[in-house]
């Protein structure tokens, strides 16, 4: 039984992870700028990423004149558009098959002309948004468990707490054949409906930890460790060494 409780315990764990989803992620799947404010996004492993848009939502409800977008990436330099960048004429940024090393801060430029009606003179408008993207792991080998048009969390949870019903459904109909199509001389097993428990296990894999301070809209989930930090096990904090100059380190060099 207490195999059985260990099992339940390791799955729990990984349902914890269906509620990791970060508040920015509206229901059409974009992300506006916020003048003045870095946007945090939470990206799961081998994800898409929401579409980054290089825009506040005040501005994209009025008339843009002959808008520029300048995508800058974590390396400090201009995005380019391959096979994990995707960057559209709208200056609209798409990353895929997110992992480790696409983490970090990307900024967007718009440029745009406002037009006194007046006098016709133009003037030049830049403006700066910030987004902040880290990594959010699930699981190992949860990919290609899942079908590429379904919701793998929802999904996931659903079949763990199925199976916890039916780790419990078995308990009880080995109790009732005990009891009634055994002789007396085994002995009997007493099973309290409801009484199967399942305890959620917080850790993390290396290379990721859970910082309240830093990602406080997503403080239950296991983000990248950021530049200056590091996490070698399963625990769930990113230690300081001021050595690490990436994304997801597991060592302190």
């Amino acid at each position: 039984m207490l195999a059985w409780a260990l099992l339940s315990a390791v799955l729990w764990s990984l349902a914890g992870v269906g509620s990791q989803r970060s508040s920015l992620f509206n229901i059409r799947g974009f992300v506006y700028g916020t003048i003045g404010h870095p946007v945090k996004i939470y990206v799961k492993v081998h994800q898409t990423s929401p579409v980054l848009i290089c825009m506040d939502i005040d501005r994209a409800n009025k008339e843009t004149v002959d808008p520029t977008y300048l995508w800058i990436g974590p390396n400090e330099n201009t995005l380019k558009g391959n096979s994990q960048i995707n960057i559209t004429t709208t200056g609209e940024l798409v990353l895929k098959d997110f992992l480790e090393p696409l983490s970090g801060l990307y900024s967007c430029t718009l440029s745009y002309k406002t037009i006194k009606a007046e006098t016709q003179e133009e003037t030049m408008i830049k403006k700066k948004y910030d987004f902040l993207v880290f990594v959010n792991p699930f699981a190992p080998g949860w990919r290609s468990m899942c079908n590429s048009s379904a919701d793998c969390e929802d999904i996931t949870n659903h079949n763990i707490l199925e199976a916890r019903d039916r780790i419990e459904e078995f308990f009880r109909k080995q109790a009732h054949i005990l009891h009634h199509h055994f002789n007396r001389t085994v002995p009997a097993m007493h099973f309290v409906d409801h009484s199967f428990q399942v305890t959620r296990i917080d850790n993390c894999r290396p290379g990721f930890g859970k910082n309240e301070v830093l990602h406080s809209n997503c403080a239950s989930c296991c983000v990248v460790c950021s530049p200056g930090t590091f996490s070698p096990d399963v625990d769930v904090t990113c230690q300081i060494c001021v050595s690490v100059h990436i994304y997801g380190a597991k060592a302190c060099p």
